[in-house]
């Protein structure tokens, strides 16, 4: 009697066991589930998905499908290109020198989209009473920028258009903020930045804009994602920019909602942005040959400088069409 009683309850231990295994597996299937339900973003100050993120259309629109969305901020392009290589953010938008680092270090990742030109707002800003009067006197300065940054090339050409070799120059690698303390401080002889930090240089900062970036850069955005999610999600994918061309219309309609969003949002004063705003027009269009040409251009400069280690061709990151 007592070994089938314990017959019994071996066989009521091990289903219980089977049931807590399988309870434990459908748990972590349903945790695994709820996490590919979020989406993570990087981006920028100013840049388009802040409009985005400031409408919140994109969690309105995502919600119906059972998406929630994570914003991640980052002060410059390599840093979100990191996290991006980590994993740790899904979509990011970024300029167009990033990417060039990026692909070179061998970061694994597809180019969803690219933003319009935006060079009005990019630019070298040297002090009012500064003795650099032209792109030549750039010869000897110390120039605070941010290293595989979109600044790094209007600086690489806008000393070619000079003459004046990237060798010649003395290279301060400062992220915005700690380039414009430096600025302030007198030193660094010049900074090369993007709006809204150029737009509150000039204002706040008496910098003079000493040459944009017309002629010199298209300055784009690109909006970039992992393999793992274009692939996965491609559905998505194309909601986002699409969400995005949608905030960028409302953005280029709406200057005055739109510095009113901006302002508590980048802690910057009205006059600044809104000299950001005006100068600028936002928009999305798909990766075409023009484009594709722009970006080998940046890439055959920075190898040639040997600022990245080797050649790269930069369709290979732009197989994602959106449509």
């Amino acid at each position: 009697m007592r070994t089938w009683k314990f017959l019994l309850l071996s066989i009521i231990s091990f289903c219980l066991i089977l049931v807590g295994c399988q309870n434990s597996q459908d748990s972590d299937k349903a945790r695994a589930k709820d996490e590919e339900k979020i989406v993570r973003i990087g981006f920028q100050k100013n840049c388009p998905f802040v409009i985005l993120k400031g409408l919140g259309t994109l969690e309105e629109r995502l919600a119906s499908l059972g998406y929630k969305v994570e914003w991640k901020e980052f002060q410059a392009g390599p840093a979100l290109v990191e996290a991006l290589n980590a994993g740790s953010i899904d979509v990011g938008r970024t300029g167009n020198s990033p990417v060039i680092f990026a692909q070179a270090a061998g970061t694994t990742f597809v180019t969803l989209a690219a933003g319009l030109p935006k060079f009005h707002g990019s630019g070298i800003l040297v002090p009012k009473d500064s003795d650099i009067q032209s792109l030549h006197d750039l010869e000897g300065k110390k120039i605070g920028f941010a290293k595989g940054s979109s600044s790094h090339y209007l600086l690489v050409k806008a000393l070619e258009k000079a003459g004046v070799a990237y060798t010649d120059i003395i290279p301060a690698y400062l992220q915005p903020g700690d380039a414009r303390v430096a600025f302030e401080q007198g030193n660094i002889d010049a900074m090369v930045v993007w709006d809204p930090f150029t737009a509150s240089t000039q204002l706040d900062s008496d910098g003079i804009l000493l040459v944009s970036g017309e002629g010199l850069s298209t300055d784009r955005d690109f909006f970039i994602a992992t393999e793992s999610f274009a692939n996965k999600h491609a559905d998505i994918a194309s909601i986002i920019i699409e969400e995005v061309e949608k905030s960028s219309e409302w953005a280029n309609e709406h200057h005055h909602e739109l510095v009113e969003m901006l302002v508590p949002i980048l802690n910057l004063d009205e006059a600044a942005i809104s000299m950001a705003v005006e100068r600028r027009i936002y928009g999305v269009e798909e990766i075409n040959d023009e484009i594709i040409a722009e970006q080998q251009d940046i890439a055959k400069m920075f190898y040639e400088l040997e600022i990245i280690p080797h050649e790269i061709d930069v369709k290979e990151v732009m197989k994602i069409s959106i449509n």
